[in-house]
């Protein structure tokens, strides 16, 4: 198991170094105030009617770096500082969630697709590694169906893997979705959108970590329990 806690610990620093990157990112972006003087809320409300979607809703929501866009009940959640002020990342984190709204709206295909695994997640990231740890401990004991046991909990692991990877495409589309209609409908000064693009840059990378981590993980279980057959 060293190797599992080597692999875990590579993840951990990279993913803390991104995570730290992009609040530090935002927290920089939110000293550029939007010329437009336009907040969070009002950015997420044009955008929406831009794309002449009339059915979903803007709503605040507490915490930090909280905001989603919620396909069941057609809500875009923006995080209280995002709702409220008028900067750059707040502009960015706006339009980026409405860029999930277009894209549920558009019935893009990779957002279908990780709705539609959805549940098969929620299962797979509740039961993967206590399975795992399970199939280990009845090998290590001598148990006939242990590797079983430890393949089915593998199994499990993969779902919630593939789950990182169809959410890459969906998060990048967002991006540029937000970034092409800050752009083109001149919501943001030249400066501005250099803060906003650079800020949804580091949020994507949080999700390209969290891939290529469960991803490392995912091969690591493997070659052991290749190395057990």
């Amino acid at each position: 198991m060293i190797g599992y806690y080597i692999v875990a610990g590579v993840i951990f620093l990279v993913s803390s170094f991104v995570s730290k990157k992009l609040k530090s990112k935002f927290a920089l972006y939110s000293k550029v105030s939007l010329r437009n003087g336009m907040s969070g809320r009002e950015i997420a409300e044009k955008m929406l009617a831009d794309n002449g979607i009339t059915d979903v809703e803007v709503i605040s929501t507490p915490g930090q770096l909280t905001d989603h866009y919620n396909p069941r009940n057609k809500t875009v959640n923006l995080s209280e500082v995002i709702y409220n002020q008028r900067n750059a990342s707040a502009a960015a984190v706006a339009a980026h969630e409405v860029g999930h709204a277009v894209q549920h709206a558009q019935a893009y295909s990779w957002l279908k697709m990780r709705s539609a695994i959805v549940p098969a997640v929620g299962i797979s990231s509740k039961f993967s590694n206590i399975v795992i740890m399970a199939g280990l401990f009845l090998s290590a004991s001598g148990t006939a169906f242990g590797n079983s046991v430890f393949l089915l909990g593998i199994v499990l692991f993969g779902v919630t893997t593939l789950f990182t990877f169809i959410t890459l495409p969906v998060e990048y589309d967002a991006s540029n979705r937000a970034l092409a209609w800050l752009k083109n409908k001149n919501m943001v000064t030249p400066d501005e959108y250099k803060g906003s693009e650079d800020a949804l840059k580091w949020a994507a990378r949080t999700y390209l970590v969290a891939a290529l981590g469960s991803l490392a993980t995912l091969l690591y279980f493997v070659s052991m329990f290749l190395s057990r057959r």
